[in-house]
């Protein structure tokens, strides 16, 4: 049984090394769909995702749930929040990066779990521990670094991290498997997505007709880009503690801000590195204490389990 549960673990922990890295390499790909413009990426990734969600939902057999979601207008609002959210998300990400800001599109996914944690304050009422408000204190800080490093607030990071942040919270509401998820969000997305394709086509501007097949392939390959990650993360977090998958989550970023700093060699003066280093403070702090917690918790779980056996015996007796 426990071999069988390391073995478990092992196989999560590798999907979510896989999803990770995939969405940290993905600052690649983007450049390779030029001369297409960030919208006209944006549309066919939305395009091309449900197609390939579809497929894969034929191929495991899993509709039960779009019955379901069709009778709960509640789940379906929330769902069509989640699709404008991550439209909004997508569509800047493809565009800072195809314009050479890979690094500040990276500092968005670092302070993701900062602005989690505050909209889990102002909205949800949570209570925060002190090294949490250590850590949201210097995320602020080092917001206020990058603005004056970049002569402006760092826009693009905020949206970024906003947003995704949004969206995780509206999907903790609605409930939904990763790929099912995906799959609703996408039928929101297709028929926009599809009319404006539509329409650039008839403009004459639609670089998919215009620059070849082998462009065209990579335009449909968008859907597949999108949905890998998503299968190998939802076979990582049914296998591997939360704790866990927190920590993995900061491979993106890193890939993406090593991209941007190695391959596209973007700059990065004093100020910046001072901002990026508060960022790392911060998220050291909030993971140490993530870490704590997190044993704290199994420890009493396992005393409550020790009083608990005794108890047992003694009514068996």
């Amino acid at each position: 049984m426990t071999g069988n549960s390391g073995g478990e673990r092992h196989t999560g922990v590798l999907n979510g090394f896989a999803a990770y890295g995939m969405w940290g390499l993905v600052p690649l790909f983007w450049p390779l769909l030029k001369p297409a413009g960030a919208i006209e990426i944006l549309a066919h990734r939305m395009t091309w995702s449900l197609v390939f969600v579809a497929i894969a939902l034929v191929v495991v057999r899993r509709w039960a749930w779009a019955g379901e979601l069709i009778r709960q207008p509640r789940r379906l609002a929330l769902i069509a929040l989640a699709a404008g959210v991550i439209t909004v998300n997508w569509g800047l990400y493809i565009w800072s990066v195809n314009t050479g800001h890979v690094v500040e599109a990276s500092l968005g996914y670092f302070i993701n779990p900062l602005v989690t944690i505050a909209i889990g304050v102002l909205l949800l009422k949570e209570r925060l521990r002190p090294a949490q408000w250590a850590a949201v204190g210097v995320g602020f800080a080092a917001v206020v670094v990058l603005t004056v490093g970049y002569g402006r607030p760092p826009w693009i990071s905020l949206v970024l991290a906003f947003s995704f942040a949004t969206y995780g919270l509206v999907k903790k509401k609605v409930n939904l498997g990763g790929i099912e998820s995906l799959a609703a969000e996408t039928a929101i997305q297709f028929l926009p997505a599809l009319g404006y394709l539509a329409w650039l086509t008839a403009r004459g501007e639609s670089t998919f007709t215009s620059e070849g097949p082998g462009h065209a392939a990579l335009l449909a390959a968008t859907g597949i880009v999108t949905a890998l990650p998503l299968v190998c993360f939802g076979a990582a977090a049914i296998r591997v503690p939360l704790s866990t998958l927190g920590l993995l989550q900061y491979l993106a970023p890193v890939f993406q801000f090593l991209l941007g700093i190695l391959y596209f060699h973007e700059a990065m003066p004093a100020e910046r590195w001072a901002g990026f280093a508060l960022v790392w403070l911060a998220l050291t702090l909030l993971t140490a204490d993530a870490w704590r917690s997190a044993r704290r918790s199994r420890m009493a779980e396992l005393g409550e389990a020790r009083v608990e056996k005794p108890r047992s015996a003694a009514v068996d007796a």
